[in-house]
């Protein structure tokens, strides 16, 4: 593991998945076989790999998004705010045997929401995929096949991060070549003790609370949000995990990476949609 983060590194390869987001802006979310009407209908790209990918970029990374998509409709609007914000695209690839991924979103009235994903194209990415050029650091998540993952971590000379979401067991490979884990409380809570062996930094995020940062299991630094008017929170841990990579490799200490990422995470949280709502560097060091 490289837990170095000199000022120079502004390099971040992100290999995840890419999808469209179909989101319906409800009164409240239904319960299982309860039909909820007078939703309103949204799409917005989306992904974790493609919203951490631009979260990254407009924190002032320079940011590369490895992943895949299918040649339907869907594809030009999934990597839209991607080619305008700058991330580069020559990692990803069109595969003619399968759709672009989707999202299903159902967003209550206090922003709480519910999710259902068909992968799609995001199954389809294999360990050859894996070409990075020797970045500062890669980011991956869990919506993409596990040994692609693994064989990211494999080939990581600078930080690598993991996004344990959605989450799943992890072999014990992954989690001791992973330099920063990031988890919300559910997903600290189902994968264990475990995530505080892997030597390197544990990001535990807690929704309106903030996150905390571990060192094999000691609590190393702690940050809180500013207060917002929350309107979708479909998009907050993307922006957090965009932030905290993006402001190390800017070459920030731990704490004041995890303060810029909170901030980050609470932003997102009042816009619409995942990649819309992924605020800039200048919007975040305003609220510092």
């Amino acid at each position: 593991m490289a837990m170095l983060y000199p000022q120079h590194m502004n390099s971040i390869t992100v290999i995840g998945s890419i999808n469209l987001d179909l989101v319906a802006n409800a009164p409240r979310l239904p319960v299982p076989g309860e039909t909820v009407t007078d939703a309103v209908l949204g799409t917005h790209p989306g992904g974790k790999g493609a919203n951490q990918a631009l979260a990254a970029r407009r924190m002032g990374a320079n940011v590369s998004l490895i992943g895949r998509v299918g040649s339907d409709a869907n594809t030009d609007q999934a990597l839209a705010l991607l080619r305008v914000g700058g991330v580069n695209l020559e990692g990803v690839t069109i595969d003619a045997t399968a759709a672009t991924g989707v999202a299903m979103v159902v967003v209550d009235a206090d922003g709480e929401n519910q999710i259902v994903v068909a992968p799609g194209a995001n199954r389809l990415i294999v360990p050859e995929d894996v070409q990075i050029a020797d970045p500062d650091a890669v980011i991956c998540q869990l919506e993409i096949p596990l040994e692609v993952v693994v064989e990211a971590a494999r080939r990581t000379t600078g930080l690598f991060c993991l996004n344990a979401a959605p989450v799943r067991p992890l072999p014990d490979e992954l989690i001791e070549q992973t330099d920063l884990l990031v988890v919300n409380e559910i997903e600290a809570e189902q994968l264990g003790d475990r995530i505080h062996q892997t030597g390197g930094l544990v990001a535990i995020t807690l929704g309106s609370a903030g996150a905390r940062l571990y060192r094999e299991g000691r609590q190393v630094a702690s940050a809180t949000p500013p207060a917002v008017d929350v309107v979708d929170t479909v998009g907050a841990g993307d922006a957090f995990v965009g932030a905290i990579v993006a402001s190390l490799v800017a070459g920030h200490t731990e704490a004041e990476a995890l303060q810029r990422a909170v901030i980050a995470g609470a932003l997102a949280t009042t816009v619409r949609g995942a990649q819309p709502s992924a605020p800039t560097l200048a919007m975040v060091e305003g609220l510092l």
